[in-house]
């Protein structure tokens, strides 16, 4: 059991009023809040011990350099990585996933070959792969959903080829919640000895990963999904992968020699980390991991899931309202549309009531035409989220009905 009115005292963000009415956050595939313990590492670093990092012979650079480094080995161990070495500091998942495409993608891909998406994709992880796709004169091929928002593992069985250069998946989907079968999905794939690129963006809050279980050969997440700061995220790659894959970008500390005639690169992961990076981001986002950690992502999944049913059948009982991705594997998010109210309309009036939820399409347009809606509202959970919460979005979508006359 965990103690969640301790831990919603640990997050300042919570302590607020808008419009007159206590915040009630339900926006957490967004972006998380922020522990005291993660806002108190960025003031600390910033306000006293900020310095370079691999650059200085002097203590404040060496001490920060050892923090810096420190997250790196805490990452590894987080999602169990075989090393550090494997371990990419990036600016989030869009730029893990964007890194791939263009280093992998460019070495490896080739005119007439194939990658493979699902069609329940954040835009993050289908347009570096249209990007290169064109480049190449390659076809992006996408695996079909079915009407629970399941992908359908028979039809992806039957697009793996000996075109396909990689196959590059969502582990959890962020306008549904769905949580894809990707273990399966990693094994097929590598009975063809092609690669595998997740995106864990969506679950990396959530699910406790392990990367060598997995079998992945890349796998992506945000720090500020994950209660971490923004512009930091982690690309995970097998070190064997990596080794083989040119720079992304180019710069200060990714070479080992430079000369006029011919420049050289460091091994990874520091051949992927040009210019100086988010240094404070990258110390604060191991505070992060102390707190899921301190938490236990186990416990994490239990509270959330317990939500999760409880939010979808206070939901089902509201007059016309669908929920939008039925997947019997789902984690922390409901998607809905209501019968008269837009879903724009949803989030203003809400907003008034002082409940935070995402509308629009969530940078899923695709998913957003299969279902043939042009958007939904979306209600996601945190580590910090009630029951009392959701009973105040309850009573704020039956106010909706009553607006617009349903009731």
């Amino acid at each position: 059991m965990i103690d969640i009115e301790n831990i919603k005292k640990q997050f300042p963000s919570l302590d607020q009023m808008v419009h007159d009415k206590p915040l009630t956050y339900l926006d957490s595939a967004a972006t998380t809040l922020k522990p005291k313990i993660v806002l108190d590492t960025i003031a600390s670093y910033y306000g006293k011990q900020y310095s370079t990092v691999r650059r200085g012979l002097y203590k404040l650079s060496e001490n920060t350099t050892i923090a810096y480094e420190t997250c790196r080995r805490h990452v590894a161990k987080f999602i169990n990585a075989a090393s550090e070495k494997e371990i990419v500091f990036t600016s989030g998942t869009t730029d893990s996933i964007n890194l791939v495409a263009a280093s992998f993608g460019r070495k490896f891909i080739e005119k007439g070959d194939e990658v493979i998406v699902s069609a329940i994709e954040h835009h993050a992880n289908i347009v570096p792969w249209q990007i290169i796709c064109e480049e190449k004169g390659a076809q992006l091929k996408v695996i079909p959903v079915n009407d629970n928002g399941e992908l359908m593992i028979d039809e992806y069985k039957k697009l793996l080829s000996d075109k396909t250069k990689i196959v590059a998946v969502g582990h959890v989907s962020n306008a549904l919640g769905t949580i894809n079968p990707i273990k399966e999905m990693i094994d097929l794939a590598h009975e063809k000895n092609i690669p595998v690129l997740i995106d864990g963006a969506q679950s990396a809050p959530h699910i406790a990963i392990d990367v060598q279980a997995l079998d992945c050969d890349f796998y992506a997440f945000s720090g500020h999904k994950i209660y971490g700061p923004t512009g930091v995220g982690v690309l995970y790659g097998k070190y064997e992968i990596l080794e083989k894959m040119p720079p992304y970008r180019s710069g200060g500390d990714m070479i080992e020699t430079v000369t006029f005639e011919k420049t050289t690169y460091q091994e990874p992961p520091y051949r992927f980390e040009a210019g100086t990076p988010p240094i404070v981001e990258v110390i604060a986002l191991s505070s992060a991991l102390d707190f899921l950690e301190e938490v236990g992502l186990d416990n994490i999944h239990d509270h959330e899931s317990e939500l999760l049913a409880y939010a979808t059948e206070k939901m089902l009982e509201i007059k016309g309202l669908q929920i939008i991705g039925t997947a019997k594997e789902k984690t922390s998010v409901i998607s809905f549309v209501m019968q008269e109210a837009h879903p724009h309309d949803i989030g203003t009036i809400l907003d008034s009531e002082g409940i935070a939820l995402r509308s629009g399409h969530h940078c899923a347009m695709p998913i957003m035409e299969r279902f043939k809606v042009p958007a939904t509202a979306r209600v996601s959970f945190g580590i910090y989220n009630t029951k009392e919460d959701v009973d105040t979005l309850i009573k704020g979508l039956h106010q909706i009905n009553s607006l617009f006359d349903v009731d």
